[in-house]
């Protein structure tokens, strides 16, 4: 079970006040009810793993997938992986499928130049950060085919839940990006 601190109340949209939030946060809130996307919200101490957010995800009855910022040996190529949770990551099935050999972690400074978030902290709003499509988002078909999806608003101490029709159908289009499905 889980470590971190977890708020017991799922709230129904954005916070009442701004304060002790960073603008990015706030930033994924306005987008969010611009785009008219309904969402609840639980509050948490930072949640740094998968294992972390488990009280979260019972919170918010979903399983909050894994969000991994990848990149070629080159450092030239960027991805955003949404995969669920519970399954391994293993590079050769990746690479295979996307065309990109010798994949790895993004180092640190990519994740905050390209996304504007932090180790712990990538997400799929951060791509609201990616005007210039430097960042290739890469889903899992396993979270695809659930109805509803959970990701943090840029920061790694709320977590959200939404529909992921509204995050394909809606959200995706108004960041200009399209996702690449794979099989993991």
């Amino acid at each position: 079970m889980s470590s971190i601190y977890i708020d017991p109340q799922v709230y129904t949209g954005r916070p009442v006040s701004p304060e002790g939030r960073l603008e990015k946060e706030m930033a994924v809130y306005d987008l969010l009810d611009e785009l008219q996307i309904p969402y609840t919200r639980v509050d948490h101490g930072v949640a740094m793993t998968i294992e972390e957010c488990q009280g979260v995800d019972q919170l918010l009855g979903i399983e909050i997938c894994k969000n991994l910022v990848l990149c070629n040996a080159q450092k030239t190529k960027f991805y955003l992986l949404l995969m669920p949770g519970d399954k391994q990551f293993k590079t050769k099935d990746l690479s295979k499928q996307i065309g990109s050999s010798r994949l790895s972690f993004a180092p640190a400074e990519y994740m905050e130049k390209l996304l504007n978030v932090t180790p712990g902290s990538a997400t799929v709003m951060a791509l609201m950060n990616d005007p210039h499509n430097q960042v290739q988002l890469i889903i899992d078909e396993d979270v695809a085919a659930h109805e509803e999806f959970g990701c943090h608003p840029c920061i790694n101490t709320s977590s959200l839940r939404m529909k992921t029709e509204d995050m394909l159908e809606k959200f995706l289009p108004a960041v200009h990006h399209e996702a690449i499905f794979v099989k993991l």
